[in-house]
């Protein structure tokens, strides 16, 4: 209670703040055109816009409103939606769909042809809308897909880490900056030498991709690389000048800040600032509605930068801006209940906070207490005093839910295993008794305040956080004095990964993690399998899942897949690895008097895609 008056407190401090200032948002008041003002809380806006490179804060949302994807995945129906790609499909040796009466995907066949190992790939189609351009009014083909994925497979044109993880399992492969292998295939990149016909009418819209006999080996590539306008980049990246530069110069930098894309959205440069960004609807976006009308509701967005969060939820109050493209505390909550026109939404989790251990730090990073951490006893026992209700009702006000120790969301019902449970559930006080005798085989010693001792010293452990972590790591601290283990925050700084993750130089930190059907082949590799720079942070090897992982990766039989992923789950918990603390809801809050229908969207704010196709503009009087 004395929090929520406190905030209370700062929102009113903060009222002149926003009126000392140059606010933009007081446009809106006025404002009769179909303008969306979204506040967004961060330290700064981005001034570049090369969707590759954005990563951070705003930056992918402005990106993937001006850029697009293949294809959008389906988390509720598990299918890829189009965007750019109208439909795709596994063909046999013939060219001809692998697809049953209904129009699915035949697991079946794909099994019975390409099992065998004389086929090392997948051969996949895919067909563009062939209505796409790009926002200079220049058509979208097959060979911009082929340009983009062509140059983030390879990295001395392209300079790019990520783009080579998004293309790892497509079969098209660089060494040294020559091409090795061809994995893509266009009407004018070898189609006819593979053996894939494509008429001429079809030149600009198919394309054949070879991928690993992976049935999640399209997600990546589907989904997680917006492409780019060949057109625009091709003539400029070379070896020397490759297309993620930290000092852009000439067209480089003027592509940059002056995007091109072939999303719904285009960048008004001249109106955006660092304090706004202001973007304008497509009239000649492909997509369009169950009437034929826009897509998206609203003809202009002006996102608005706010460095308080407290401060934007003051904007909000006062109606200088529609939503917050931002998350909103739970402790914040109680503000909107005495506001007309507001409408709160609290969306499902859809990841998982964990706290990751280090199981195996490099030769250098070893010292007495970390081998503790290597002990799985000591690690069942931590894990038994994580209380996920607590936690959820201390630090997020209740707004959360428990997550299963196999990782994996109760809401993916085809394969979420709930006997992945089995390891910690139960009475929490029976399981602190349990905790505490196992810790007493290990770590018996105690000092006078109750804290173990491990040759003389007290047993305790940093945990790696950001500032806005604390109160987590605080009340982690409370669980684990209940069984004499200390705790500490350490900040992780700017770079954490490179500072400390991959150089095993931590305890413990904390880790958030989405597991779906889309990303699992990657995500379980990066991290339960890989060493090194990669998410396994606390460097686990445990020979036995790996082989399991191998297996769900490799199978082509669906069920399998699906049974594989169950199998798993359970070996996932018992490792006492990647301990998990909640789901936490995603609370967000938008203003309803010019703008009604919000939708809640799991995993997102409100303001969301959604949201944009479903929004309906309130006029006065109504």
């Amino acid at each position: 209670m004395h929090k929520k008056l406190f905030l209370v407190g700062l929102l009113a401090v903060f009222f002149f703040t926003l009126h000392a200032c140059s606010n933009p948002g007081r446009q809106r008041m006025e404002d009769e055109t179909n303008t969306l003002y979204v506040g967004y809380q961060a330290d700064s806006f981005p001034t570049s816009f090369m969707p590759w490179l954005s990563r951070e804060g705003i930056a992918p949302t402005v990106a993937s409103m001006m850029y697009n994807t293949l294809f959008a995945f389906d988390l509720d129906t598990g299918n890829f939606d189009p965007l750019i790609g109208k439909t795709w499909y596994y063909v046999d040796e013939a060219g001809e769909p692998l697809l049953t009466d209904d129009g699915e995907i035949d697991y079946e066949r794909l099994d019975e042809i390409y099992s065998c190992p004389s086929y090392d790939y997948l051969p996949v189609k895919v067909i563009l809308h062939d209505d796409v351009t790009w926002s200079d009014g220049t058509p979208l083909t097959v060979e911009d897909v082929y340009f983009s994925y062509d140059t983030g497979a390879n990295n001395a044109i392209s300079n790019h880490a990520g783009a080579l993880a998004w293309t790892a399992d497509l079969q098209h492969s660089y060494r040294d900056g020559v091409l090795r292998r061809q994995g893509i295939f266009t009407y004018d990149h070898g189609a006819a030498e593979q053996g894939y016909v494509i008429d001429e009418v079809d030149r600009d819209t198919v394309m054949y991709l070879h991928v690993d006999k992976i049935l999640g080996a399209v997600s990546s590539l589907f989904t997680s690389m917006l492409i780019l306008p060949s057109h625009i980049w091709e003539p400029i990246i070379s070896e020397d000048n490759p297309l993620n530069s930290a000092s852009p110069q000439g067209e480089l930098l003027f592509h940059y800040r002056n995007p091109v894309g072939s999303g719904p959205w285009t960048l008004d440069l001249d109106a955006s600032s660092g304090q706004q960004i202001v973007m304008h609807r497509r009239e000649d976006f492909h997509l369009k509605d169950d009437d034929e009308g826009p897509l998206y509701k609203v003809d202009t967005i002006r996102f608005l930068l706010f460095q308080e969060i407290n401060v934007a939820i003051y904007a909000l109050l006062k109606g200088h801006i529609d939503v917050l493209n931002s998350t909103v505390s739970a402790n914040y909550s109680r503000l909107f209940d005495t506001h007309d026109n507001i409408f709160v939404s609290e969306a499902p989790g859809t990841f998982a906070q964990t706290l990751v251990f280090n199981v195996n730090p490099v030769e250098s990073e070893r010292n007495p207490m970390r081998d503790l951490l290597s002990n799985e006893t000591v690690r069942r026992a931590m894990a038994l005093a994580v209380d996920q209700q607590f936690l959820i009702d201390m630090v997020l006000n209740g707004a959360g839910e428990e997550m299963s120790p196999g990782l994996m969301p109760s809401h993916m019902e085809d394969f979420y295993n709930p006997d992945a449970w089995g390891v910690i559930e139960g009475d929490y006080e029976a399981r602190l008794l349990e905790a505490n005798a196992l810790l007493d085989t290990v770590i018996p010693d105690r000092d006078t305040s109750g804290y173990r001792l491990l040759e003389g010293d007290r047993v305790g452990f940093d945990i790696l956080g950001h500032p806005g972590e604390q109160d987590l790591i605080s009340y982690l601290e409370v669980l684990f004095e209940r069984i004499g283990i200390e705790i500490d925050y350490a900040p992780k700084g700017s770079q954490p990964e490179r500072t400390y993750l991959y150089r095993s130089r931590f305890d413990m930190t904390l880790q958030t993690t989405i597991f779906s059907l889309q990303n699992i082949d990657i995500m379980y590799r990066a991290h339960f399998v890989t060493i090194g720079e990669t998410s396994n942070y606390g460097r686990l090897i445990d020979a036995d899942m790996n082989a399991q992982i191998a297996r769900m990766r490799s199978t082509l039989d669906l069920d399998e897949k699906y049974e594989l992923i169950k199998s798993i789950q359970p070996m996932i918990a018992e490792n006492y690895y990647k301990v998990p603390l909640y789901s936490a809801n995603v609370l967000s809050v938008a203003r309803t008097d010019r703008f009604d229908n919000w939708q809640v969207v799991p995993g997102a704010t409100v303001f969301n895609g959604e949201s944009l196709q479903n929004l309906r503009r309130v006029h006065e009087g109504e």
